[in-house]
């Protein structure tokens, strides 16, 4: 009476055994129970209960002198209890409380659910050979404990490729941990990796967990690996072999269950052989090794990944792009990429913006994709004189217009011509001063 009067829905029960079957089928978000029942006692109701559906949140109702009883309960699953007698008031804050307590967990449950599909292998975009093989190699490493080293250009998804290996792997309740190597000062790795106790520096005012005892149990990332400095591989290799590490500052060294992850776009064996690696950690990091290939390698996966940046970009701007044209389209394919994946997005992204009538034009590419100089990566412009300057941009873009104009009239050069309002003589020539050839023979038409 005094839960439904508050407005909740309640479902009353007689005996342990009906409260099984009914919470099955009821499904509540709390359960309220007394430890003496007619049939099985709560504790044993608890074990069913927690053995068929784990979400149900369960508050042991005991009579004051069987406490020790409902200790042993809250070991079995029950989040809290209630000595009787006790007042309508003391009920309602810890069903309140219970109740908040069960909202987080599903929550959290959600989100995990989330994470865990946001890195599933089928949102790494991708269905060409290449990317096939990529998939199995990482669903036969997700069943294992083994170090990864994940090699590949910039922009090539490894650290994407490392979290659905961690988030379909055993670890994927643990955290996941990602460090860039080149982004720490030198003088600050060790504390950044291991931790430090209080006073191990100047600036050491208190205890610091480093990063792989922030990710026990679960998985390190250590991204650009080789950029590490040699005192620093040094001690990163005894972790890697004692599975410990030790904070600055301190006496003792602590285990770690951590898993590594290794990325680099440079290969280690090429820094081996140049000094700047070391072997023996080359060779513990080289257990398991997987190519992510470049953008250009892979060029009939980019209508997938085109439509997957549409959709992606129409939602967190706003827009309303449905398609990109077939001219717009042999460009990007043309397109070196050197900045691979990001590159792509990047240039999808900044299109989208430009694109006002829903579909993404040649015009809205950016401009280096066109073959046009980018002027905000020219650095001093004036090094060569102004003029010189202006005369190498203009015939970059002459070129590029010659080119397009050609295409659009089967190189034709008599409507070419015509189209740039010059001479059939002026195009030849220019033609022949930018090493341009038109295929067929229509000039005759």
């Amino acid at each position: 009476s005094i839960l439904t009067d508050e407005g909740y829905t309640v479902e009353d029960v007689q005996s342990g055994e009906e409260a099984v079957n009914v919470a099955q089928e009821f499904d509540p978000d709390l359960i309220l129970m007394d430890q003496n029942m007619p049939g099985i006692d709560g504790i044993e109701t608890i074990s069913r209960i927690r053995s068929l559906r784990a979400r149900q949140v369960i508050i042991m109702l005991t009579a004051f002198g069987s406490v020790p009883q409902a200790v042993e309960a809250m070991k079995k699953g029950a989040y809290d209890y209630i000595a009787k007698p006790f007042d309508n008031d003391e009920l309602l804050i810890a069903v309140n409380r219970a109740l908040e307590y069960a909202g987080l967990n599903r929550e959290l449950s959600m989100l995990k659910t989330q994470l865990n599909d946001k890195f599933s292998f089928e949102n790494i975009i991708g269905n060409s050979a290449v990317m096939r093989r990529l998939y199995e190699q990482m669903r036969l490493v997700c069943d294992t404990d083994a170090t990864v080293l994940l090699q590949g250009e910039s922009g090539t998804g490894k650290e994407l490729v490392a979290r659905a290996i961690h988030y379909n792997s055993l670890r994927k309740s643990g955290p996941f941990i990602a460090v860039n190597c080149g982004a720490v000062p030198v003088n600050l790795i060790e504390s950044e990796f291991f931790g430090h106790e209080k006073g191990a520096f100047t600036d050491a005012k208190e205890r610091r967990t480093g990063k792989f005892e922030q990710a026990d149990g679960g998985t390190i990332l250590l991204d650009e690996i080789y950029e590490l400095p040699m005192d620093a591989q040094v001690k990163l290799l005894r972790t890697l072999e004692d599975k410990s590490i030790t904070r600055l500052g301190g006496k003792g060294s602590i285990n770690v269950d951590t898993r590594i992850i290794a990325a680099t776009n440079k290969r280690l064996d090429e820094a081996v052989s140049e000094g700047s690696f070391r072997n023996d950690l080359y060779f513990r990091l080289n257990i398991f090794t997987m190519e992510l290939p470049p953008l250009r390698e892979r060029k009939e996966d980019l209508p997938l990944l085109i439509e997957h940046f549409i959709s992606k970009h129409n939602k967190s701007l706003g827009l309303r792009v449905d398609s990109i044209s077939s001219e717009a389209m042999d460009i990007v394919s043309g397109y070196q990429w050197p900045g691979n994946i990001r590159d792509l997005e990047n240039a999808i992204q900044s299109a989208m913006i430009l694109a006002k009538n829903g579909t993404i034009e040649t015009g809205h590419l950016p401009l280096r994709m066109r073959g046009f100089p980018d002027l905000s990566t020219q650095g001093d412009i004036t090094g060569n004189g102004l003029e010189e300057y202006m005369k190498s941009f203009v015939s970059k873009v002459e070129k590029e217009i010659i080119r397009k104009k050609l295409r659009q009239n089967n190189n034709n050069r008599t409507l070419t011509a015509e189209a740039l309002k010059i001479s059939r003589k002026t195009l030849f020539n220019k033609m022949k001063l930018y090493g341009i050839e038109a295929e067929g023979n229509g000039d005759e038409r």
